[in-house]
């Protein structure tokens, strides 16, 4: 008689488990289920984006708090040869690049060998006289007068620095410094040769001796068409809605401050974490570059515009964020600086709206609709 009862405890318990465990299944299946779908609803609105605009490729990166949650490629990162996009894929960063610029200025402040309020005519003694009133704090937020590449400006001539420089000392100020703003990639472009004059090194060397080699950043490097790069993505066009490759430029003008790096999106979660921390700067100067800078009469620009930066409010939420666009790139980068959540968004077509696709990828990671 003991020994049935203990049997039939035996069987009982057996079924209890094996009804626990089939519950354990059922729970989990049910959420992989649901992340399934979460991961699909941004797939899918990722590709009939793609498919909308007319984009060979895409890079995603998602990260809350300095962690990858999401690094993906999607479509071709060069059509001709059938290379699909990876997260190791490499594209260029337009004026994403301003960012790396501003910090390598800031950095050159904290150490006292470049002040915010330096008169331009400090780090080049002959140029115009209206460069007296111009100063690095007015190149860094856009509010210095600078104008930007004319009409007539030759892309494929092959300028020196010297020659550069002159091109832009020649062009009358559209406004007096500190009154106004206006968005100038030249303007960034003598940031680079300020930071030559500072340091006696090109600007992307100091970058990457300063930044890129620190953070692991292996891929991220100045442009160069000639050498041989791994996971180098091509760019494109469209030209009547039919896909072109990006029109050619000189080497030197792929090598200025303005914007003109390589780099993946997993370098990019490098940089983003790198800015919750003071690894490169101190939070003092990076709470700087995030403010919108003031005009001389004491109100924030027209442009919201920080060092580097644009700083924007988006359904409450604050962002700091910047896009590119060069040779058949166009880029995004925004970081929900509360929420701390960062999208990237890197694609290979000139034309191409980036931000769409951040700011919808974003919504959906900030309503839960993807984890």
């Amino acid at each position: 008689m003991r020994e049935n009862a203990i049997l039939e405890a035996m069987k009982i318990n057996l079924r209890l488990r094996y009804c626990a465990v089939l519950v354990l299944i059922v729970v989990w299946s049910v959420g992989l289920a649901s992340a399934t779908d979460q991961t699909d609803a941004a797939d899918d609105y990722i590709r009939a984006e793609m498919a909308k605009q007319h984009i060979p490729g895409l890079a995603l990166l998602v990260s809350r708090g300095g962690q990858v949650i999401r690094a993906q490629g999607y479509g071709m990162a060069n059509v001709e040869l059938q290379v699909p996009v990876e997260p190791e894929t490499i594209f260029q960063s337009g004026s994403v690049g301003k960012q790396f610029t501003a910090t390598a200025v800031m950095m050159l402040v904290e150490e006292g060998k470049i002040g915010l309020q330096d008169p331009l005519t400090k780090y080049f003694p002959d140029a115009p006289a209206a460069w007296k009133q111009v100063t690095i704090r007015e190149l860094l937020s856009h509010t210095a007068g600078f104008t930007d590449y004319t009409k007539d400006f030759d892309m494929r001539k092959d300028y020196t620095e010297a020659e550069l420089l002159k091109i832009v000392e020649s062009l009358p100020p559209a406004f007096t410094p500190g009154t106004s703003w206006s968005y100038s990639n030249l303007g960034f472009l003598t940031l680079g040769i300020v930071i030559h004059k500072v340091t006696g090194e090109f600007y992307g060397d100091f970058l990457q001796e300063r930044i890129f080699r620190p953070l692991g950043m292996s891929s991220t490097r100045i442009i160069s068409e000639a050498d041989i790069v791994p996971n180098r993505s091509a760019g494109y066009r469209l030209a009547k809605g039919e896909l072109k490759n990006q029109e050619w430029v000189s080497p030197m003008l792929n090598t200025t401050a303005d914007g003109s790096l390589y780099f993946s999106i997993l370098d990019l979660a490098k940089w983003d974490a790198a800015l919750y921390s003071e690894k490169l700067l101190k939070r003092s100067s990076l709470e700087q570059m995030w403010t919108v800078a003031k005009l001389s009469n004491g109100q924030p620009n027209t442009g919201h515009y920080g060092f580097g930066w644009f700083i924007q409010s988006k359904n409450g939420h604050l962002v700091v964020e910047h896009e590119g666009s060069w040779q058949g790139f166009q880029t995004q980068i925004s970081r929900y600086v509360d929420d701390k959540l960062t999208v990237v968004v890197l694609t290979n077509l000139g034309g191409s709206k980036p931000a769409t696709f951040a700011d919808h990828v974003a919504e959906m990671y900030l309503s839960g609709q993807a984890k």
